[in-house]
Order: structure tokens, then sequence, then C-alpha cells
């Protein structure tokens, strides 16, 4: 069995903030990135994606829209209802949600594909600070790259084929 790719590596591209180059065993793919680019000190709303070398950690999936996808880590569908807490003030923050939820929150059941495969990292997650940043996810891009919220993104055809050569301990490393 063939041990998988391990590192993610993401830089910016130089002019562009909101783009960058995703390094991956031998492909190099390009990314979508927050339209403030990489910055070390990721605050809620900023728009930024932060600088750090973060681990994926679940996955989860559009069933109503593909087959499961081959994946090492943890995969779990997306029910209508789900959410993602980015309210700082909520108990919740930075953690799923399930609607009906009072706080702000990121809908995970999107009518774009842009979730229809999206993978978890651990940033801000132990220790959570609130305030620093939620939803930092790799996913897919938008048709032509336009900028995400802050979380990394490549086109639905790369993470297709990158996704199932993934290692169960794989790192996104960023900046």
């Amino acid at each position: 069995m063939r041990k998988g790719i391990g590192l993610l590596r993401v830089r910016a591209v130089a002019g562009a903030k909101g783009r960058g180059r995703l390094h991956a065993g031998g492909l190099a793919l390009p990314c979508a990135l927050g339209p403030a680019g990489i910055v070390r000190l990721k605050r809620e709303g900023d728009g930024a994606t932060p600088a750090g070398r973060f681990r994926l950690v679940s996955a989860c999936w559009r069933a109503d829209r593909a087959p499961r996808p081959r994946l090492a880590l943890p995969l779990a569908p997306i029910r209508p209802g789900d959410l993602w807490c980015d309210d700082a003030r909520h108990a919740l923050y930075n953690r799923p949600a399930r609607a009906p939820f009072a706080g702000g929150c990121e809908k995970m059941a999107r009518d774009d594909r842009l979730y229809d495969l999206v993978i978890v990292t651990d940033h801000n997650q132990r220790p959570r600070v609130r305030g620093a940043g939620s939803a930092i996810f790799f996913h897919i891009a938008r048709e032509g790259f336009s900028p995400t919220q802050g979380c990394v993104a490549i086109a639905p055809e790369a993470m297709a084929r990158l996704a199932p050569r993934l290692a169960r301990r794989v790192v996104l490393a960023i900046g």
C-alpha cells in the first residue's frame, strides 16, 4: 500500500493576494486564498488566510450530489441544517452546529458547489481562541479562483485527483 501525500504546501502568488499555489507530491495546483492574502495573525472576519502548519483532521461531503469520496480522513455526510459557528461570542465558536442556531454561522449545505467536499483544518481548534478565526477549510474553489473568506480552495477536478492520495496525518503548510 502506498504511503500517501503527507504535506500540502501553499504559497502566495506574487502580486495577487487572493491567489496561491498548492504543492502536493509532484503536483503544483492553483488555489484561491482570502482576499487579504496570507497573514501571521488571523482575526475573525479579516478575509485573510492564516500562515502556519495545520493538520487536516476530518472531512464532509454532499452525499446528495456525489458518491462517498475515497479519503483517509474521518468522513461524514453534510446534512441539511449542518452549520459551522463563526460567532466568537458563542460557546460553539469554531465548531460544528445544527440549525436552528442563534449565533452567527456558516451554512455547510451550500447552494453552490464549494462544500461538495470540505476538509476541516485544526486551525484555532486546540486551544480555541475567540476571535482568532473560524471555519478555515480546504475546499472546492469558485470558477476563476475568486478569493475565499480565508480558506484554501482548489478546482473540483484537482480535489478529486488529490483527495484519494492524501495520507491520514496530512499537514497543510501555509506561507
